[in-house]
């Protein structure tokens, strides 16, 4: 039976890269392991035809070769390309063992578990701070429940006075091989969950597990400049590995809380301030809070109208990493006066009696008369 080509096994096109390779293969491997597809040889043959092309096209010299003869290229027998596929069904120069370790670990426990089992898991906790507290930075104390390294056996699992042996099912591996038609799978060691050793006598305060749930309190350091979303990566702060094994981390994500007077898109701050109406019209200045707790000078201009915005630099939020700092963008809300006395109004009225003072209103009006034919 003629082989089929195996750019069409990749269902990919001629001119694919690397990176376009990998990611076909990949893709065909999963659904077609013979793990998840137990006693169904159609998917085996398309494993082994997937595992077959990867294995040429992943090597610049076999891909060359095969795309000037084809299977030919590699027919032993007809004195092609050497260092193939052996006659015995096994990939030559360890080829499938490197894909297996490289694309499977999934399936074996992990590449890096070995002797000392399995690293322990990483954990979040979220954390609310103020928005001053992400403008200046702080620290902050936290309580965790994790799984810690017992203190009686100092993680091994074996009571005192007795220690863990070699796991006589792999050897001190962690994992063992079987035979499965073609394929050679490696699986994690069922004796010993992948540490190499086994317990006789377990400790009691652990069971054998070499970690117990504690209660921590650890101090987070957030830098200025945090936003919602931030991660601070606390390394070994996780979960304790099995029987000795790594710890995993912790994982801090940031969420600031909103504030009643500021308002904040990235580096830049927003401040809404109300404005005496007779300051908008004369001008002056007034005083603006900043996050900072200090009151800035912000000179406002005659004629001032309600919804300006003036720009305040370097007033905003820090750059996390130290760079550039924002701005802060004041808007002006003119506020209309109330309460007021007989006199006041009359000289309101008066004022107002005077005309061309408010220009935006006239022009308004006027446009309004165009639009609707008024006169």
């Amino acid at each position: 039976m003629a082989k089929r080509d195996i750019y069409e096994v990749l269902g990919i096109s001629r001119d694919s890269d690397e990176k376009d390779i990998k990611s076909a293969y990949r893709k065909l491997a999963m659904q077609n392991h013979p793990d998840r597809n137990p006693d169904d040889d159609v998917a085996a043959e398309r494993f082994r035809e997937a595992s077959e092309a990867y294995e040429i096209l992943k090597d610049p010299q076999k891909r060359a070769a095969y795309d000037r003869l084809g299977h030919a290229a590699f027919d032993q027998s007809g004195g092609g390309f050497g260092g193939g596929f052996s006659s015995g069904g096994g990939f030559g120069g360890g080829g499938f063992s490197d894909i297996f370790d490289q694309m499977f670990s999934e399936f074996s426990g992990g590449s890096n578990e070995g002797r000392q089992g399995r690293k322990g898991a990483d954990l979040r906790y979220d954390l609310s701070v103020s928005l001053e507290d992400a403008f200046t930075g702080c620290n902050q104390d936290i309580q965790i429940t994790v799984s810690a390294t017992c203190d009686d056996c100092t993680g091994t699992g074996a009571a005192k006075g007795s220690k863990p042996v070699t796991c006589t099912q792999c050897g001190g591996h962690g994992k063992v091989r079987a035979q499965q038609g073609f394929f050679t799978i490696e699986r994690t060691c069922s004796a010993c969950q992948g540490a190499g050793q086994t317990i006789s006598n377990p400790c009691k305060s652990c069971r054998g597990q070499g970690r117990v749930q504690k209660i921590e309190t650890l101090s987070v350091t957030v830098p200025a400049g945090v936003d919602t979303g931030t991660r601070i990566r606390l390394s070994g702060k996780g979960e304790a590995g099995l029987r000795g094994a790594p710890s995993g981390d912790l994982y801090i994500f940031i969420s600031v809380d909103e504030h009643p007077i500021f308002q904040r898109d990235a580096d830049t701050l927003y401040v809404k301030v109300p404005l005496p109406m007779v300051t908008a019209a004369l001008g002056g200045s007034i005083e603006v809070p900043t996050l900072s707790g200090k009151l800035t000078k912000l000179k406002i201009e005659a004629g001032t109208q309600s919804g300006r915005k003036f720009r305040m630099r370097g007033k905003g939020m820090p750059g996390l990493r130290g760079n550039r700092t924002g701005d802060q963008i004041v808007e002006i809300h003119v506020e209309t006066p109330t309460k007021l006395t007989h006199e006041q109004k009359q000289l309101l009225k008066s004022f107002d009696e005077k005309g061309d003072v408010s220009p935006e209103t006239d022009s308004f009006m006027k446009r309004v008369k165009r639009i609707f034919g008024n006169s």
